[in-house]
């Protein structure tokens, strides 16, 4: 058999794969978008058995016959070659899963959409017991999966792994303590100076308006609605069914402006990432997540965030964004901003003030929140906390590092929909995002000094293709410090993020 059709056989076994994680994929968009309540235990079977399915794909004996084939046609290609990078991520997939009992991954697939139910009404109504059972078996099932897949020094780096390969434990508290003397001295000076106006962020402002000038916003960073759409759901999210068919989702406040803005352009730049893999990846392991069992694009969740975080807090809360396109906002609500500058409008999104919930947290507090949670998680996963003091823990901690105090669940330990998904370990990928971004953003500055006066002048097309042919178009080829050492000549550094950070909130 020659080596390209020995490829294309092991490449028809990934496609059913990538085909059957597209349809879970689907379903779960669906169930947090559109699904009614009592579809949730039904939904979760419906896709735990087809994540049974795709696992069982990945491990026939017809996907060994051909991954064989395929390991020794790429024998002799460069270490880098798309094609060995496809065929060295399935091996490396399979023996992952070889290790992991299909029952246990059935029933974590299972758990979620029931968890996910429970953790919506345990929301709404603000009371941790009803959800309480559910995460006390998500965490059991992941303290069962990492002993399945293996660990040295502690349960949670075997669940990082799965979300950012290579991190660990004692690495995340490493760069965390050197994130975290970074960030204080910044944080002292912003919060010492007096706060900007802000009070008409919280005035009223119709969904239907948000939701334009969200599409609007969305269009023009370069997303593409015909392979996309807007939708509203909980808590924001992106998912792709193939680089064709990516959509985005924020939720509306009407008393809060900020909170779709910035929802919608951190899922804009999720959605730019999955939308720019290379053609030629699709429906292949280089746009497979096969260890997570995924249909993701990007090459780990933190590389994921970091296009979301760049485009999000670099472009959209920039004073040059609002110096150029605040006049559109207000012509959206002529009313509600009459009165307001675009200067005040950016002074007021960009003020620093310490709040309980993560997702509308100020820059300079973001990373407190991911840090805190990474903090209880792997308390969770050793055992040295149980579900039913999640609470207390968590509002310690925050009173600790942001000195605030809890009101209720809802704002506290439900806020976040990850745990009723089952991803204990992604937490960190946000930060990691953080100071990825950053770090992009500084070697692109510095590489094509065209750049800052596109921005200036409101053409994202430079941005967004510097960003396609650099991270984009690789999809998963290449791994998270591959790219960094690649296009910044260094692993990730969080210097560039903290300069950034001191430069817009010290200087």
């Amino acid at each position: 058999m020659t080596q390209q059709a020995s490829l294309a056989a092991l490449q028809e076994r990934i496609a059913a794969v990538n085909d059957v994680l597209n349809a879970t994929s689907l379903l779960t968009w669906d169930s947090r978008t559109m699904m009614p309540a009592g579809g949730a235990e039904t939904r979760g079977h419906q896709i735990a058995t087809l994540t049974r399915i795709a696992r069982d794909l990945l491990l026939a004996p017809e996907t060994e016959s051909a991954l064989e084939k395929a390991e020794r046609a790429v024998e002799g290609l460069p270490e880098g070659a798309a094609e060995r990078r496809m065929v060295e991520q399935t091996r490396h997939a399979v023996e992952h899963h070889r290790s992991v009992p299909g029952s246990l991954i059935q029933e974590r697939a299972a758990l979620r959409t029931v968890a996910q139910a429970a953790w919506i009404e345990a929301r709404s109504k603000s009371e941790l017991a009803i959800f309480a059972p559910h995460l006390a078996r998500t965490v059991e099932l992941s303290r069962a999966y990492a002993d399945c897949i293996g660990w040295t020094e502690h349960p949670y780096d075997a669940m990082v792994s799965i979300y950012e390969p290579g991190e660990t434990a004692a690495s995340l508290k490493a760069l965390f303590g050197r994130l975290r003397a970074g960030l204080l001295p910044i944080l002292d000076v912003a919060r010492s100076r007096p706060q900007p106006r802000s009070d008409f962020l919280f005035r009223d402002f119709p969904e239907e308006g948000q939701r334009a000038f969200g599409l609007s916003l969305a269009e023009r960073l370069g997303y593409d609605l015909q392979r996309g759409r807007l939708d509203t759901t909980v808590h924001p999210f992106e998912v792709s069914f193939t680089r064709n068919d990516v959509r985005i989702t924020t939720r509306y406040n009407r008393n809060y402006l900020p909170a779709s803005i910035f929802g919608t352009a951190h899922e804009t730049g999720h959605g730019l990432y999955e939308q720019g893999v290379d053609p030629a990846y699709t429906r292949t392991t280089l746009a497979t997540d096969l260890v997570g069992l995924y249909a993701v694009g990007g090459t780990s969740f933190g590389a994921h965030e970091s296009q979301s975080r760049l485009w999000e807090n670099h472009i959209v809360r920039s004073r040059t964004f609002w110096e150029k396109h605040f006049p559109e906002l207000q012509r959206y609500f002529p009313q509600q901003l009459s009165d307001v500058s675009a200067e005040e409008f950016y002074r007021a999104v960009t003020r620093v003030e310490p709040g309980l919930i993560r997702v509308e947290a100020d820059e300079l507090t973001y990373d407190f929140h991911i840090m805190l949670r990474v903090e209880i998680e792997c308390a969770l996963m050793d055992g040295s906390l149980s579900v039913s003091d999640l609470p207390s823990a968590w509002n310690a901690t925050i009173k600790r590092d942001l000195n605030l105090t809890v009101p209720d669940d809802a704002k506290g330990v439900l806020q976040d929909v990850h745990w009723s998904t089952g991803y204990i370990g992604s937490f960190p990928t946000y930060t990691i995002g953080n100071i990825m971004g950053a770090q992009v953003m500084e070697t692109l500055r510095q590489q094509n000094p065209a750049l800052d006066a596109s921005i200036e002048a409101g053409d994202y097309a430079v941005l967004a293709e510097e960003l396609h042919t650099r991270i984009w178009q690789h999809g998963r080829r290449f791994m998270r410090d591959e790219l960094l050492e690649r296009e910044t000549g260094r692993r990730l550094d969080p210097a560039p993020y903290l300069a950034y950070l001191r430069g817009k909130y010290v200087s």
